[in-house]
């Protein structure tokens, strides 16, 4: 029996409030006395860290001045923690001390000293009082993992008053992590909780059958959220990247340690690997789908040199729903799913059979993807289907929202199947074909995408159909306005060449030329909500339907 999204809703919020009302009892003020015990972490070992280090961040934090989430927030010689904070954003990178790994570019005595001073600090405010944005189990885990990793910077010189309080807190939030992670939220947080306990069980001394639990309990995380073929269950392009730094110094710290590795850690790295290369476009960069946003070079790369696996990258991510076409120098890549899950849809966005087009070291078509640092406003405007390259009916979108703020922004209805179908023509050309019932509910029609590329790679045909759920084109009249958007790269440069042809071209002279026979063209201002440098303006080009279909090519021009 198929349930309706108000069955779905009432699921879901009885499951949330069982949730909440559980993980409260575990972190009441009673229970919390049970982790205010005397036991101090052993240190073993630090972890690597693989993110970037910023000798300018350093500089920065050394003068006072704290540059983190878009924001810049100076307090001179106070503790950051003894002032208000600019952002939610900016808190939770504050709280989860990540920004350690920068100091690690001056190890200086005057900044390692500070560094301690700042964390001595939080210990006093935040060390023993469960509540807020510090005690949030993604805040805890990352924050934990940090401590660990850049406990040399923090101990240098330090003195025994400060190693000893150091140790017992971390060994307080270690105990506080393990009692309620199983009350943590679904998804990337469960996951981390997980790696910190893991990461937190061999750095530091455990016996061996916590150091077993923490594995045992890792590996079900890891069959949980990283599908068979190595993408996240977020279908979240950038989730396998930030898992990766974590995974990698985890492994490698249980190898030089000696320990056993929990038995489905190197096969899932060794799958999240084609999976990256799969969302990689010819610019290096990933693609902009369900809540990526950009990333930098600089951060791949430490990642991807740790990459053993060989090999092209995939035609395909059956599992993950996505389609990737390729050939000569232009890379095409189609999401063709929908959220695999409730729980792992709070960040996932209504694009189903949206496009992204590269080609030379270009990226030409886009989706707006998520903004880095913006508030929620904005996060989910770019959820929306009208912020995908695909065909948008009625101003709607394709997967409705909860409007929930007990839920979260949780996908709660829309898409729900899409049928796939994929061959190569005599002429070397390959076809893909999908069709999604995303606007089945509320208009009785379904959306059909047929995509083809030349074997040379410099020619794309597409057509988009409405069609009835029999299949047949439709041929009444629309519920509202239908348009196909193809959203471009703001470093692209539009240009009309008539009323139904348009030029697309790339800084370096690099240009592909996009032309429709059966729809009207027209150019509008857009945004690029995932530019490294935060939300900036761009262009779209909307293609009208004009009858049941329409027609659209690509043609590229060196």
């Amino acid at each position: 029996m198929r349930i309706t999204d108000r069955q779905r809703l009432l699921i879901l919020y009885i499951r949330e409030t069982w949730r909440r009302v559980t993980r409260k009892a575990a972190i009441g003020r009673i229970y919390a006395m049970r982790f205010a015990g005397n036991p101090k972490a052993q240190l073993i070992v630090a972890p690597t860290d693989l993110r970037v280090v910023d000798p300018f961040v350093a500089a920065e934090i050394l003068e006072g001045r704290f540059p983190l989430a878009g924001r810049v927030l100076e307090v001179g010689s106070r503790s950051p923690f003894s002032v208000e904070l600019p952002s939610h954003l900016f808190a939770v990178r504050l709280h989860s001390f990540g920004w350690l790994r920068h100091v690690r570019a001056d190890k200086t005595a005057a900044a390692c000293a500070n560094a301690r001073a700042i964390v001595d600090h939080w210990i006093d405010v935040h060390g023993s009082r469960i509540s807020g944005i510090a005690w949030e189990p993604e805040v805890i885990a990352q924050r934990i993992i940090a401590w660990l990793s850049h406990s040399p910077v923090l101990l240098q010189n330090a003195e025994a008053g400060f190693y000893r309080r150091f140790l017992r807190n971390m060994a307080f939030q270690i105990r506080y992590l393990r009692r309620t992670a199983a009350y943590s939220p679904d998804g990337l947080v469960s996951f981390r909780v997980r790696i910190a306990l893991a990461m937190a069980s061999i750095a530091t001394q455990s016996r061996p059958s916590a150091i077993r639990r923490a594995a045992q309990a890792l590996d079900v995380e890891i069959e949980r959220q990283i599908l068979p073929d190595g993408g996240h269950v977020s279908r979240n392009p950038q989730s396998a990247l930030e898992l990766l730094f974590d995974l990698l110094p985890l492994r490698q710290t249980y190898i030089n340690l000696g320990h056993d590795l929990p038995t489905r850690l190197i096969p899932a790295i060794d799958r999240m690997y084609p999976a990256l290369r799969f969302f990689r476009h010819q610019d290096g960069d990933l693609a902009l789908f369900n809540g990526a946003t950009s990333t930098l070079a600089n951060e791949l790369i430490s990642v991807l040199r740790y990459d053993e696996s060989a090999g092209q990258p995939f035609k395909a991510l059956p599992h993950s729903q996505f389609q990737r076409l390729s050939a000569g120098g232009t890379v095409l890549i189609v999401d063709t799913g929908f959220p695999i899950s409730v729980d792992a849809s709070k960040s996932a966005h209504a694009g189903c059979l949206s496009l992204e087009l590269s080609s030379g070291k270009q990226r030409f078509i886009v989706n707006s993807g998520a903004p880095r640092f913006a508030g929620e406003k904005f996060r989910q405007m770019a959820r929306a289907t009208a912020a995908h390259s695909t065909v948008v009916l009625a101003d709607s979108s394709s997967c409705r929202l909860s409007q929930s703020r007990y839920l979260g922004p949780l996908m709660v209805g829309g898409v729900s199947q899409v049928k796939v179908t994929r061959h190569t023509g005599q002429d070397g050309s390959d076809r893909l074909i999908a069709a999604h019932d995303g606007y089945m509910a509320p208009f009785g029609l379904l959306h059909e995408r047929e995509i083809r590329i030349n074997q040379a790679g410099n020619k794309v045909a597409g057509r988009d159909r409405l069609l009835t759920p029999a299949g047949e084109p439709f041929t009444g009249r629309l519920p509202g306005p239908a348009e196909a958007r193809f959203h471009v790269h703001p470093s692209v440069v539009l240009e009309r060449i008539d009323e139904r042809t348009v030029r697309m071209e790339a800084p370096g002279g690099d240009s592909w030329v996009l032309a429709t026979t059966t729809g009207a063209l027209s150019i509008s201002e857009d945004v690029f909500f995932a530019d490294v440098t935060g939300i900036c303006p761009s262009e779209q080009i909307e293609l009208a339907f004009e009858g049941p279909e329409i027609r659209w090519f690509l043609t590229h021009y060196a």
